[in-house]
């Protein structure tokens, strides 16, 4: 999966269009543009293992809220995208 791609996917997983198995998955596919620190690639890393984690069960028996994952996704894609954008 491409960078530019992670709103959409992001977007459908909020949506319900998404379910969070092929969510993670993708996002261990993601290709992360080469100007990102390799801090981000550990940070995601760690998000995509809870969200593969909260797949397994349902909202109410998983340990990890998928609306706060999905949010703390959304903060990662914010900060990787100012990064890009600052020179």
């Amino acid at each position: 999966m491409r960078f530019e791609t992670l709103q959409r996917d992001l977007a459908a997983a909020r949506a319900g269009e998404l379910d969070m198995g092929t969510l993670a998955r993708r996002l261990r596919g993601l290709i992360l543009p080469a100007a990102l620190p390799p801090k981000y690639e550990e940070v995601l890393a760690e998000i995509t293992d809870r969200i593969e984690s909260s797949a397994l069960f349902d909202e109410d028996s998983c340990s990890y809220s998928q609306s706060d994952l999905l949010e703390a996704l959304e903060v990662w894609a914010r900060k990787a995208q100012d990064k890009l954008r600052k020179p």
